[in-house]
């Protein structure tokens, strides 16, 4: 366990999703750091995408909606990020992002709403879950899983990943919560959530109760809080709710929420993933 907080663009995850521009083209690369079990750790992916977009100089606006669809297993080494302004009013930007390789074409492609926060009436009807304090709860050991996994720190303090060579007899809990950060603390801000939003481990892991093939097809993550808000949480870690309503025919969906410590709602998530079991 780290105590040192470092702040981003010293951290590692900075380090690994950092993009350049080069003739009028963004550029990424890959890290063995957050390699999944087939290409980068999707979080991963979008985290990067939207980097290129928050650096972007016409960008204005904070993240409001992000939708990424994994088309391909991104293969090592860099990619190129085509991003276009399709459509922008006084107060939102919808921005197109296309991740490519020349060996393989177009690996991923996102859409993104940025947008200009105004101080307007403000309700939260979601309740803060009820869960043991993020100091209290124990920290999953490493169990030898893909190498982005070693990247964050997971503490279950409710529907904890039971893994065994066989699956469970009965379908177990698809429901969980767990305090997720960084490995290294590092404060949260929309980059590392957007990552977070996809560290969930797969709910068709915790229903059998054993690790299969996976792989997000299709995510969005929708932020309720912009940059300064989340700035002024000065948050390391968050409570992650996560849970699933179908497996059928190869595919799942999975739904998530990223809470504050102090009760604050941070950011809703959806996926569709593809299963083999």
């Amino acid at each position: 366990m780290h105590d040192t907080v470092l702040k981003a663009g010293d951290h590692p995850f900075d380090q690994a999703t950092r993009v350049t521009l080069r003739d009028g083209r963004w550029r990424g690369e890959t890290s063995d750091d957050y390699r999944a079990f087939i290409g980068p750790f999707g979080g991963f992916t979008a985290a990067t995408m939207l980097r290129a977009l928050l650096e972007h100089p016409d960008r204005a606006g904070d993240p409001l909606a992000f939708t990424v669809n994994f088309c391909a297993p991104v293969a090592p080494g860099t990619f190129d990020l085509d991003l276009h302004l399709i459509k922008a009013n006084r107060s939102s930007q919808h921005w197109s992002i296309t991740l490519s390789q020349d060996e393989i074409g177009v690996a991923a492609f996102a859409t993104v709403v940025v947008a200009q926060r105004r101080e307007t009436w403000s309700h939260q009807t979601a309740q803060p879950p009820v869960t043991t304090r993020y100091q209290d709860a124990k920290v999953l050991p490493d169990f030898g899983a893909a190498p982005w996994i070693n990247q964050f720190e997971f503490r279950f303090t409710d529907g904890a990943p039971r893994f065994g060579r066989t699956p469970l007899v009965e379908p177990a809990s698809a429901h969980s919560k767990v305090w997720i950060g960084n490995a290294v603390p590092r404060p949260i801000d929309a980059i590392s959530l957007s990552a977070i939003a996809d560290a969930f481990f797969a709910r068709v892991f915790h229903v059998r109760g054993e690790v299969v093939p996976f792989g997000t097809v299709s995510m969005t993550t929708y932020f309720h809080v912009d940059a300064a808000e989340l700035a002024a949480e000065n948050a390391t870690a968050v409570l992650g709710v996560a849970d699933a309503n179908v497996f059928h025919k190869s595919y799942c969906d999975q739904t998530g929420e990223l809470w504050t410590a102090s009760g604050r709602l941070l950011a809703t998530t959806h996926q569709i993933g593809y299963f083999k079991a």
